[in-house]
């Protein structure tokens, strides 16, 4: 099961969209979701709302997996508009030119591996590369004590038990380790890329 998602947010200046690649995410699918989402400009023209500027952000961005020839096709139709502002229409036989103006493409990836893949300097080359250091888990208890510590204070829960409050250090300490095994032992593969966990999995607990 493909889970390429969309949401979308819009304010007065900007028109905000997002894409989750998975293992099995194709270009088909990609830009039909893409294209979907904006406004006929013009002829041939599409676009988020007019007076409008859009975003388009691609989480898991090197999760698609490689074709034969070593090519991720949903990365080469990004790839296409980065260097021709648009691609071909798939729904229409004669294929007419869809250009794509007034948006631009942010993504993030993490390492390659664990059913994540390199992808080609051709299409790194495009973006400004930000690397952020993996938290250690002295960084990660420090980030869910502090929550824990509002989450007991006396004002927010003033039936909260001593004996549950001082298990504070053993909730944090446990989970993190639970989460630390889990990607270990559960990592995605193309048959299982559902095999994914990151921190937005360990805050939703806390």
């Amino acid at each position: 099961m493909n889970n390429l998602l969309r949401l979308k947010f819009d304010n007065d200046d900007w028109a905000y969209y997002q894409l989750g690649f998975s293992a099995q995410t194709t270009s088909n699918q990609t830009e039909r979701i893409i294209d979907g989402s904006m406004d006929k400009r013009r002829k041939g023209v599409y676009g988020p709302k007019l007076g409008k500027e859009g975003v388009i952000f691609v989480d898991d961005l090197n999760m698609p997996q490689k074709e034969k020839y070593g090519a991720q096709p949903p990365i080469e139709l990004l790839r296409q508009w980065m260097d021709y502002k648009g691609w071909y229409d798939i729904d229409l036989p004669e294929r007419d030119f869809r250009k794509l103006e007034g948006v631009r493409f942010a993504g993030a990836m993490g390492p390659p591996g664990n059913g994540r893949n390199s992808i080609s300097s051709r299409y790194i080359r495009h973006f400004n590369v930000l690397y952020i250091e993996p938290y250690t888990d002295g960084s990660l208890g420090n980030i869910f004590s502090t929550i824990m510590d509002w989450m007991f204070a006396t004002k927010t829960n003033p039936a909260m038990p001593k004996g549950v409050q001082d298990l504070k250090e053993s909730i944090v300490k446990n989970t993190i380790y639970i989460y630390k095994e889990t990607q270990k032992k559960f990592r995605p593969t193309p048959a299982k890329s559902h095999y994914t966990y990151n921190l937005r999995d360990v805050s939703k607990i806390f």
